[in-house]
């Protein structure tokens, strides 16, 4: 029998839930525009923003440095949410969420895994279990994740549009 999340119920002083999220941010697209954008309607947001060597670790390919992505990830929250939020270096999956309490962390299809060992790890330590709030990928014009492994292989854009054109076609052909 599955256990039932029972959330953490810690207002902040205005009110807000405590909201975690974390990434590494490296090629930022509308994904990423999504799981912010949940986040921020939840209440205070704190971001775990993989450090350089963590990033380096989980991809094949070549990641910008943390303080690039940090800025334009900083840009981006600045430009379209008016609340306070942090932006925390972490070194490992769990970040700073096995040290704090949370209402909510809010994850892809991608990354529930990871919070449902965040929780495990949180209950062995006797710790209240955060909320997991899981979103659906964003899709890319041919139906598939947006993901900066795609971006950087040149598959799509950032708003998800197929970048050749006659690859879609054929795809499309053959349904």
């Amino acid at each position: 029998m599955k256990k039932e999340i029972t959330p953490v119920r810690n207002r902040i002083s205005n009110g807000a839930r405590k909201v975690v999220i974390g990434g590494t941010f490296d090629i930022f697209h509308k994904g990423h525009e999504a799981i912010l954008k949940k986040a921020f309607e939840l209440g205070k947001v704190e971001i775990g923003l993989t450090s350089d060597k963590m990033a380096q670790e989980l991809r094949k390919r070549r990641i910008k440095k943390y303080e690039e992505r940090e800025r334009k990830l900083e840009d981006f929250i600045k430009r379209n949410f008016k609340r306070k939020y942090k932006i925390i270096e972490i070194e490992d999956k769990f970040g700073f969420t096995l040290k704090k309490d949370f209402d909510y962390i809010v994850v892809s299809p991608k990354t529930y895994e990871t919070a449902v060992e965040i929780n495990k790890e949180r209950e062995k330590r006797n710790k209240k279990l955060i909320e997991i709030v899981k979103i659906d990928f964003v899709l890319a014009q041919d139906g598939k994740p947006i993901s900066a492994e795609r971006i950087a292989k040149g598959e799509i854009n950032r708003e998800g549009k197929l970048l050749n054109i006659e690859r879609f076609k054929n795809l499309t052909d053959k349904k």
